[in-house]
Parts: structure tokens; sequence; C-alpha cells
């Protein structure tokens, strides 16, 4: 996978610095942060190839890449055990349903990282994989939040409550809105769908709970990101 940008390229190497296959970067930016990705990537002993503004350009064509590209291997993973494993209470985690979208995914994966979230889950067969766009999007949260595909999501929000989560699913039927609606400050995982669509059946009915965004205009859902971000950060709310 390539790389490219200041938040996404620091971000793998405080996170996974071994992933980082090789570093390049144009070698007439000198400025603060460039001395701070050459000062990270001494540190994890990661080589950075200092090369012209083209080279940065064929490997990134019509990328902002900001004069710096990375090629990495696969970002890393984690499962549910290892989530809860290094854990002393339980994890805030995200669940995604059929977003497709990479540029919703990245967008969804920044706001869980600015919510403190611990996880985003998704099912295989209905989500987009973390692609070069979606990490571009998440400007770095890619590197932060794991991202996990499982089988079956409502064996895994099955999985969830059986740990102790409460599960809030975001509909836009449900009798209770966000803010009506009550559930535990510290223990809660989050549900929602693709536009249109929202929720599949047998993923509703998993939830505890359903709640939903008052819409007060003409259209009837926001964008899968912007509502991640409403309903997160209404979570974080109830926790300060």
């Amino acid at each position: 996978m390539l790389l490219h940008g200041f938040h996404t390229v620091l971000g793998r190497l405080k996170r996974d610095a071994a992933s980082i296959r090789a570093v390049y970067v144009d070698e007439t930016r000198r400025d603060p942060r460039m001395r701070e990705l050459l000062a990270q990537a001494g540190r994890h002993g990661v080589t950075v190839n200092r090369v012209d503004a083209q080279r940065i350009e064929g490997l990134a064509p019509g990328r902002r890449h900001q004069g710096l590209v990375a090629l990495t291997s696969a970002p890393p993973g984690t499962s549910l055990e290892e989530l809860f494993a290094d854990l002393s209470r339980p994890p805030r985690i995200v669940l995604l349903d059929g977003v497709t979208d990479p540029r919703n995914l990245g967008a969804c994966l920044r706001a869980a990282d600015g919510a403190g979230m611990h996880a985003v889950i998704a099912p295989r067969d209905h989500a987009c994989p973390l692609s070069e766009a979606a990490v571009q999007t998440a400007a770095g949260a890619a590197e932060s939040v794991p991202y996990l595909l499982v089988t079956n999501l409502s064996r895994c929000i099955g999985e969830l409550q059986e740990r102790g989560l409460w599960v809030v699913g975001l509909d836009e039927e449900a009798e209770q809105t966000l803010w009506g609606a009550s559930w535990p400050a510290e223990g809660s995982a989050f549900v929602l769908g693709a536009e249109g669509r929202g929720l599949r059946r047998l993923v509703k009915e998993s939830c505890d709970i359903l709640v939903r965004l008052p819409m007060l205009g003409s259209i009837k859902s926001l964008n899968v990101a912007v509502a991640t971000g409403v309903v997160l950060y209404e979570a974080v709310r109830r926790r300060l």
C-alpha cells in the first residue's frame, strides 16, 4: 500500500513502523514538519530516501503527497479477543453495516479517533477494504483506530453483548431520538448503516436499542460519516 502526506505517514510510523518498507521524501523540503518526520523515522530505524520532486510525483501522481510517500505492508489489525485483553474497561466500538464508499469509511475512522473509540468493525462481505483512498481520507486515523472485518455482523453484536457492551443502532424509523434515549456512558457500541438502505433487518434486531437523528428539513438522513460524528460526540458528551 502507498501512503502519502504527513498525517498518514507519521501515524503509521508511530503505530507500526515495522510495516513501512520504504519512505521517499522530496530532497528540497527542510521545514519543521519534515524534520519531525525524519526524527520519527530515525527513532524507529526506518530508512528515508531523499529524492527529487519528480520521483515523488511519479510515485503518487496527482495526489496531495506534500513531498512525502511511504510504501507499506497491510495496516496492522487486531481481534476482539486482543481488543478486550488490552483494556482494563470495556472498549468503545463503532460498527458499520454496508458502508462501501472508501471516503465515507475514512471519514468514519477519523470521527472514531476524535471521539476516543477503540475500533471500527464491519462485515467482510458488506464493506469496503481499507484502501488507499480510505486511509488518506482518515488523515492518520486509520493508523490509530483498528479496522476489523468480521464474517457476520449480527453474530459479532451478540458477542459484544455477551462481553457486557450495550449496542445502540441508528435507524431513521426509531421511536426514540439520540438525545432522548438512555444508554451507559461507558461500555457502549454504536451501529450505523449505509445511506438509503440503513441497517439490515437482522443487524437492527440484534441491537439493544434503536435511536434516530431528528431531521427537520426535506431529506430523510445524513451522510453516514456525518451521522457517525454526531452520534459519537453525543457519546463523548455523556462521558464528560
